[in-house]
């Protein structure tokens, strides 16, 4: 079954609870399941998320060890973030300024690396309906794509990479199909000639639905995980 919803204190003590969850994220084993903790509370509490934007920061400026796992698991989490959220104009230029010095003062580090990403992704983040499943937390930790299985009708599997920001987008001859996802698969079902429409159906036990021409792939995977 299912999980019922999360329920919550005062934001202020969500506030404390998510500064604890970072404390305890630096010298966590496995920080993956945490960091979905901390991305779901941010989803359901959004003023929240200026707050972790911040803490982030503050964690990731003048660390103890630069470049060491602790240090490493703040970048982790700032790049889902990144993913998931847009902070508030204010945060974001913050943000930005963080970004660019830590690329100028370490640029061929990881962290320069992990910004550069985090700069990407935040020029194409609108918004997410679920938070990253946890294979897709695993992938941006590594700063890679998801691969993303469609079943296709009359032909095997194909496999497709798709990032955080991909979308069903419509093009003018296959609809609901984000562009890289449209090419592999028009090409795989030898329709690079058809003018009919292709769709992408997401199906579970209970239901068959299209997915909308907005809706982001990696929402539809992790409403299946």
């Amino acid at each position: 079954t299912a999980p019922g919803p999360r329920s919550y204190t005062a934001l202020r003590d969500e506030a404390v609870k998510l500064f604890n969850s970072l404390q305890q994220l630096e010298s966590e084993r496995d920080p993956v399941p945490l960091m979905q903790g901390v991305l779901q509370t941010c989803l359901d509490l959004p003023p929240l998320v200026d707050e972790i934007y911040c803490q982030l920061v503050k964690q990731t400026t003048e660390p103890p060890a630069p470049g060491g796992q602790g240090d490493l698991h703040y970048w982790q989490l700032l790049t889902c973030m990144s993913c998931t959220f847009l902070p508030s104009p204010p945060v974001l230029r913050f943000l930005r300024f963080h970004l660019d010095r830590t690329e100028s003062r370490f640029p061929t580090s990881e962290m320069a690396k992990y910004a550069c990403f985090i700069r990407e992704a935040l020029g194409k983040t609108k918004g997410r309906e679920c938070v990253p499943s946890l294979e897709e937390i695993l992938v941006l930790m590594r700063r890679q794509e998801m691969i993303c299985t469609v079943h296709c009708p009359g032909a095997p599997t194909c496999s497709v990479a798709i990032s955080s920001h991909t979308t069903a987008e419509e093009s003018p001859s296959v609809a609901f199909v984000s562009p890289q996802v449209a090419r592999e698969l028009v090409s795989r079902l030898g329709l690079s000639q058809s003018p009919n429409l292709f769709a992408l159906y997401e199906q579970s036990r209970r239901r068959e639905q299209p997915v909308g021409s907005t809706t982001l792939l990696a929402d539809v995977l992790t409403r299946f995980e």
